[in-house]
């Protein structure tokens, strides 16, 4: 089982991770803006990622759009997901939209040689700042046709979907990056509300990542390190047979687990294939440790993992952005931002 995904510090390559991405138990690095200077800077980066690793890797970022897009500069600027439907003259309008932004926001990530954004992001807006604009709308019957344009869109360009927060982050206010959220809401709320998303498009799903978030009416641990949530009603209810990734275990939310090391052994215990681990160096290298016998022990989790998530060859940037269909995504950023700016005035 090539159980991790870490992190790296700046734009070059150190040391010190090349040490880490030649541990047999790291298979993933997830990129954060801190690692972008620009595309030439950054292919680079990812080539020498690639090279240094033991293992295939697959390679992630945070590329949802709104405020969280880790590439800005030369990359197209991709609205909050919330704005397509509250944009779009219809429903009709709306779908073309999140198909095309999906197809442009994948292009441009697979470009850099990334292999997936963690995204769409399923969870339903209600109390949670945290989550606010990022998610698609304020109900599930809203959420799912465009939520399902979005990732055809992804699929279209090659690219894999990941839904997130299973089983739903929106209808709790804390933020699971600085608290530890208790929803306290019965699991009749939960399934009405929240899991719709989740279990409508479960087949178009490769990956899920669950929330850091604690559910008592279903279970004393957070989705992420509960084997109920993961395997009760993920793998055997929903009948998920993709990859479920942890959320990342230096977050305040994943403390409950314990050290380090036993919350990657409980995500691991509780279903997930492979943990993140980011913003936290010693906290990287104590994981791999941590579960080194575990890796030598599965090695066929590893290969569903890669097999799953691995992305064909991308289009260059520069041939990517004289497509026909990059001007017409292009075009549809451009109707968006105005009729956000129509609706700031009025």
């Amino acid at each position: 089982m090539t159980a991790v995904m870490i992190d790296l510090k700046g734009t070059e390559l150190s040391a010190e991770e090349r040490e880490l991405l030649a541990h047999p138990a790291v298979g993933g690095v997830i990129f954060f803006t801190r690692n972008y200077e620009n595309q030439q800077q950054l292919s680079e980066l990812v080539r020498q990622t690639r090279a240094a690793a033991r293992n295939p890797l697959i390679l992630a970022v945070d590329h949802e759009g709104g405020r969280v897009q880790r590439f800005r500069e030369g990359f197209s600027q991709i609205p909050p997901m919330a704005t397509i439907g509250r944009s779009a003259a219809s429903l009709e309008q709306a779908l073309c939209w999140a198909q095309e932004l999906g197809w442009l926001m994948a292009n441009e990530v697979m470009a850099m040689d990334i292999d997936i954004s963690f995204a769409p992001v399923l969870d339903v807006n209600g109390i949670s700042e945290v989550i606010g604009d990022r998610a698609f709308a304020t109900s599930a019957e809203q959420i799912i046709p465009i939520a399902r344009a979005f990732i055809r869109g992804m699929r279209q360009a090659g690219m894999k979907a990941t839904g997130k927060h299973f089983p739903g982050h929106g209808s709790v206010r804390a933020d699971s990056h600085f608290e530890i959220p208790i929803d306290n809401r019965s699991w009749e709320e939960i399934r009405r509300i929240d899991l719709p998303p989740f279990v409508e498009l479960i087949h178009c799903l490769d990956a899920i990542m669950p929330a850091h978030v604690i559910y008592p009416a279903v279970d004393d641990k957070p989705a992420g390190f509960s084997s109920y949530w993961l395997q009760d009603i993920l793998r055997s209810q929903l009948q998920f047979d993709g990859v479920i990734f942890s959320d990342d275990l230096a977050m305040a939310g994943a403390t409950v687990a314990g050290t380090m090391a036993e919350r990657a052994h409980a995500a691991l215990d509780a279903g997930c294939d492979m943990v993140l681990v980011c913003n936290d160096r010693a906290g990287a290298f104590t994981v791999i440790e941590a579960v080194a016998d575990r890796v030598a022990e599965n090695l066929s989790v590893a290969t569903r993992c890669y097999q799953r998530l691995s992305k064909p060859a991308g289009m260059p940037m520069q041939i990517l952005v004289n497509h026909p269909r990059w001007h017409g995504a292009q075009a549809i950023l451009a109707e968006i931002e105005k009729a956000c700016q129509v609706t700031s005035l009025s």
